[in-house]
């Protein structure tokens, strides 16, 4: 039997509630206070199963834009409806809670290395690595992890793999989609670039509007729905379509 209790990556659920707790306390006044996150739609993440969900949304910043749907996420669980009013939410995390991340970004520095230990999924780009635009096989053991993430929990994705608006979605998370048969969870925000810089660490501007809308679960036919149109599902959903440009 286990002495330490820990996560399907090994993490220790201890350290890592810890982690949640002191970054949950230090990023809230971010999307509560300097700036401020209107929520829609986040009565429904309640009623979610507790495994194979994936949530799907658009891009703005490397990290603000998670750290805000894990706030929104622990404080829905809680019962705050639309709201993240009062970070005591984050006392009790939810730690089976998962998102997809560049390798290379969360290995720069103490504090992506410590926000990955609060439940990243780190994996290898195929197409781009310190700036250079490259093509490569993707891994099967990062493609084995998301997986495992679904198993165990809720997994949230960047599906357009870049923070610079109306890019294409990757084919990968529509083939994880297959594969796997999550709820998907589509959400769009708004507001993050505005407020923060690229990495969204520094708050460029303050008393910025931030949003943030969580849609019904996404329609999709596992058996029949191609590729193609799997992808062309999410890019209407997160509204990053090119009929949105």
């Amino acid at each position: 039997m286990k002495l330490i209790k820990t996560d399907v990556f090994g993490r220790s659920l201890f350290l890592k509630k810890w982690v949640i707790r002191l970054m949950g306390v230090l990023s809230h006044r971010r999307f509560k206070g300097i700036n401020k996150l209107q929520i829609r739609g986040s009565e429904q993440i309640k009623s979610l199963p507790d495994k194979n969900v994936l949530f799907i949304s658009n891009h703005q910043t490397y990290f603000a834009d998670a750290a805000a749907i894990v706030h929104v996420i622990n404080a829905s669980m809680k019962g705050r409806e639309d709201s993240i009013k009062n970070v005591g939410y984050m006392w009790t995390p939810k730690l089976n809670l998962y998102f997809i991340a560049a390798k290379e970004t969360m290995n720069k520095g103490f504090l992506p290395r410590a926000l990955s230990y609060a439940g990243s999924i780190p994996i290898e780009r195929t197409w781009r690595e310190n700036g250079e635009n490259l093509k490569r096989e993707v891994q099967v053991k990062d493609i084995s992890s998301i997986e495992k993430a679904l198993a165990d929990g809720w997994v949230i994705t960047f599906p357009q793999g870049t923070t610079t608006p109306w890019k294409p979605v990757r084919k990968g998370t529509a083939h994880i989609i297959v594969k796997n048969k999550p709820t998907v969870i589509p959400i769009v925000i708004d507001g993050f670039r505005r407020s923060f810089d690229k990495k969204g660490l520094i708050i460029k501007k303050r008393g910025t509007i931030q949003t943030m809308e969580i849609k019904p679960a996404l329609k999709i036919n596992y058996e029949n729905d191609s590729i193609e149109e799997i992808v062309e599902k999410i890019e209407l959903a997160i509204e990053q379509h090119h009929s949105f440009a």
